[in-house]
């Protein structure tokens, strides 16, 4: 397989660098990350100018239908500028609808007039997403929504979220689980906004009595944990390729204090230890860069015994680089790389939010070994 990209996904990739590089400095975040929103709308609108959130809706639904080796090249790049705006939330979303036939609000996405989020965690169910107490019950031509969502990213900041719900089961059963889409702000749903510690934003949502229309589901009901496990897989390689993004940034910004932060009248680069953790870090990212596109280009077009596979082997060696490659640039920082009016500081904190978002290493650890021919391989 040609790992290589195109030539015009490698001018999209650099177009975005230009953009970053020009509007989103890193005193520009920081801005940002401190605003009422916590999110620029001037930014989410060049993102959707230069086509980048249309790449993740289908052409009929009047998007580009970009591919997932196509949005993996934007998160990496917005994972190497440290971008807040709510890009991943959204395209998340957009997966859920694609594949539930949501065409109405893929179009209003397409056109950049929305942005989406996915509520899909609760309290005490750890990385579980079948794990659900939240219920929904028709009630004539409709749907009654009653729980409670936690750490919805962008959750405040989106127009409409991806609901998961239990029509039927108990907690933690795959079968009975169904999806809505929701727009926001309807009466019986309450949002507690907050900014968690990478700078991004994320919301608390309860559900009272809230109803929706029966055309809200998203597939069929009960049939929901297929759509949520597919589509959560695609999240967490697009995690993987920001994580990419962001450790070669992360690289780049420690190598060149090496050379020129001074120690005993040297650069501090000259050491030949600092010289071999520099050069394991690289290895590192090199890894995970690897096998971050294998899972990419295969996670939507592979059976999906074969993507559980892919994607949790990604996120765990992704996992492994991240830390190693987070914790020495700050080391190698010393005591300055903690504070805030270091972007190094910031690369860390991503990392470890990306870590623990869709399932940490140890949890795709353990359903890599879960899988059934596990030891067969």
């Amino acid at each position: 397989m040609d790992f290589r990209l195109s030539e015009e996904q490698q001018q999209f990739s650099e177009s975005l660098q230009r953009w970053i590089e020009r509007d989103y400095s890193f005193e520009d975040r920081k801005k940002i990350i401190y605003s009422d929103t916590g999110i620029s709308d001037q930014g989410f609108n060049a993102l959707s100018e230069l086509g980048a959130i249309s790449l993740a809706v289908p052409e009929n639904d009047g998007g580009l239908g970009g591919s997932s080796e196509d949005l993996m090249i934007v998160m990496k790049e917005l994972g190497r500028g440290l971008v807040v705006e709510p890009y991943f939330a959204t395209i998340l979303a957009c997966e859920f609808l694609r594949r539930g036939n949501q065409h109405a609000v893929l179009e209003e996405v397409a056109g950049g007039r929305m942005k989406l989020a996915c509520a899909l965690n609760e309290k005490d169910a750890g990385h579980e997403l079948f794990n659900i107490t939240t219920s929904a019950r028709k009630e004539g031509d409709a749907y009654v929504i009653d729980g409670a969502k936690c750490a919805v990213i962008h959750g405040a900041q989106a127009q409409g979220w991806v609901v998961s719900a239990r029509t039927s089961g108990a907690a933690r059963d795959e079968q009975g689980i169904t999806l809505f889409y929701v727009p926001a702000g309807l009466e019986g749903s309450q949002v507690a906004d907050y900014r968690t510690f990478d700078g991004q934003r994320a919301a608390n949502i309860a559900f009272t009595n809230l109803r929706v229309p029966a055309t809200s589901m998203i597939g069929s009901e009960g049939q929901g944990w297929e759509i949520l496990e597919a589509a959560t897989d695609f999240g967490v390689a697009m995690l993987c390729a920001e994580a990419v993004g962001a450790m070669e940034a992360a690289n780049a910004q420690t190598l060149e204090y090496l050379k020129t932060r001074k120690q005993f009248g040297v650069p501090i680069g000259t050491f030949q230890v600092l010289q071999h953790r520099m050069a394991d870090m690289f290895i590192h990212a090199e890894q995970a860069k690897s096998i971050t596109v294998l899972a990419a280009v295969k996670v939507n077009s592979v059976p999906p015994e074969e993507r559980r596979k892919l994607v949790s082997a990604a996120k765990v060696r992704v996992g492994k680089a991240l830390q190693f490659v987070g914790q020495q640039a700050i080391q190698m920082h010393g005591g300055m790389g903690m504070t805030n009016e270091m972007p190094i500081s910031h690369y860390f904190k991503r990392l470890t939010a990306i870590e623990m978002t869709l399932g940490n290493t140890d949890f795709h650890r353990s359903r890599f070994i879960r899988q059934p021919d596990f030891m067969a391989a």
